[in-house]
């Protein structure tokens, strides 16, 4: 699959359809590669005349990962953010957005249909509401506006979704991982082993900190 070199990273991505053709631009959720979007759906979109693209979010599948970062505590993070703290974090759902607008960028797209699914959602929030000129619609796809008095998510699930590898080493980062990746989707193996680790949760747990049209530091 090709890759393109947009807001500073490299981002894998898969194209369906004409390029001359509306762009639905799709935004996985938290350690989901491009592979999350079936692609029946992609394929079957694109014969109703749009152009599909899906991609890697940054520290998934084969877009750049952050190694060099340090990866947080999600169990710490989420007791800061309920302490009404504002935890530091490797980066943010507003960085994970511009890495999708970089990407409608670097593809030559000057608008799009913005979805994402669960963090994906998230995200693609962020793209409508930093950059609504860009954005021909959103579809939020079972996501949140990361407000506090919202309901909880499933605690059984949030449980698998969190919970630390047995060590900071490299194995079982990807064992902790996968494990989150088989919790989603099975289909998600077909590309490439995952090995984000714990970075990307950060982000949507920090996010239940700000009010919906925040904007936050652009780095890294």
């Amino acid at each position: 699959m090709p890759q393109v070199r947009a807001n500073g990273i490299d981002i894998e991505y898969e194209s369906f359809g004409r390029e001359r053709d509306p762009l639905i631009l799709f935004i996985a959720g938290f350690a989901a590669q491009l592979t999350f979007l079936p692609e029946a759906l992609c394929q079957g979109l694109a014969a109703k005349g749009f152009r599909v693209v899906r991609f890697d979010n940054r520290d998934i599948g084969k877009s750049t990962h952050f190694a060099s970062l340090a990866a947080p505590d999600s169990r710490a993070l989420m007791a800061e953010v309920m302490a009404g703290k504002r935890p530091a974090v490797p980066y943010s759902l507003d960085n994970m957005a511009d890495d999708a607008v970089g990407l409608m960028d670097a593809l030559g797209a000057r608008r799009a249909h913005i979805a994402g699914a669960s963090m994906g959602g998230m995200i693609a929030q962020l793209v409508a509401i930093n950059y609504a000129d860009r954005t021909k619609s959103l579809i939020s796809i079972m996501s949140t506006t990361g407000r506090r008095d919202l309901p909880p998510g499933n605690r059984e699930t949030l449980s698998v979704l969190f919970r630390p590898p047995n060590s900071s080493d490299r194995d079982d980062l990807i064992d902790a991982s996968i494990l989150v990746q088989r919790a989603l989707s099975a289909r998600a193996f077909r590309q490439t082993k995952p090995r984000c680790g714990r970075r990307p949760s950060a982000a949507p747990i920090a996010r239940r900190l700000m009010p919906p049209a925040s904007r936050v530091s652009r780095r890294p």
